[in-house]
């Protein structure tokens, strides 16, 4: 138990015994994840951390979670500001065996996880914005970030959750809110963690069976909010705008053209997509 923080014996009596999702080898791959639990009052990242643990020779499945992270990480270099007592800041250690070229569905599969995590436990229906963005009222509640160490293979994904915050900075206040704000009553730190680690039991075990979202797919594409909007490309190369169709088995964004009506397949790991309109 941490006095000051998270209380790690209280997430641990949330998460379940048996993850109930996946057969095989994929139930083998979900047992351990939650088993090893760790907390720190400050690190710098927790998936920095999770990575150094990784290469120490921690187990498949081990989370890493902090009260305050020095140099929180987003995608695209962004950087995530945590405060204490506001938010969740967790890492996952995975050791999947898959192809490099799918590790950037366990994105999706995290985002999945937490929203399903977060309804779950409050009762708070949110949307998903492709690819690693929870949504509630048009502002972002919560990030993903997942890595990959091909040399160590291992892989880390991050999830950060605004939870009990009560303002954000002016450069936040348009585009993040938190699980106080919209639902107006405080909530357990502990209760959103272990469901939301729970669900990412059940939704990993999924896609390690398939080695894709085909299981997962249509769960995915009910939450997205780009689904049936205007949304523009920011590829570098060669932006476009268009309207999102939902994803594929594989996670891709599948987009119409408006120039040409031409349906493209967006990668998650190579471009960025924001609502025309706004935020979303």
């Amino acid at each position: 138990m941490n006095p000051a923080g998270l209380n790690t014996e209280e997430i641990l009596r949330y998460l379940t015994k048996d993850p109930g999702a996946g057969s095989g080898g994929a139930a083998e791959r979900v047992s351990g994840i939650g088993s090893g639990l760790y907390w720190r009052e400050v690190t710098d990242s927790t998936n920095e951390w999770a990575k150094r643990a990784a290469r120490e020779g921690a187990d498949d499945g081990c989370v890493f979670l902090a009260e305050r992270q020095t140099a929180g990480k987003g995608r695209r270099g962004h950087i995530w500001q945590s405060l204490p007592g506001t938010s969740v800041s967790m890492s996952v250690l995975l050791r999947p065996g898959i192809p490099a070229d799918r590790i950037s569905m366990v994105t999706l599969v995290m985002g999945l996880a937490a929203a399903e995590g977060i309804r779950r436990a409050c009762g708070l229906e949110v949307g998903i914005k492709w690819p690693n963005d929870v949504i509630a009222s048009e502002k972002k509640l919560c990030g993903i970030l997942t890595e990959m160490n091909t040399a160590g293979g291992f892989v880390v994904t991050g999830v950060g959750i605004n939870i009990n915050n009560r303002e954000f900075p002016e450069e936040l206040a348009g585009t993040a809110t938190s699980l106080l704000l919209e639902t107006g009553s405080p909530v357990s730190r502990e209760r959103i963690a272990a469901e939301v680690l729970n669900a990412f039991r059940e939704y990993y075990g999924l896609f390690c069976e398939t080695g894709d979202l085909t299981l997962l797919l249509k769960r995915y594409n009910a939450l997205l909010v780009n689904r049936g909007r205007q949304v523009r490309v920011l590829d570098q190369a060669a932006p476009f705008e268009g309207t999102a169709l939902g994803i594929d088995s594989r996670g891709e964004l599948l987009v119409k053209r408006a120039d040409t009506g031409k349906m493209e397949k967006v990668y998650a790991g190579e471009v960025s997509v924001r609502g025309i309109c706004g935020y979303v």
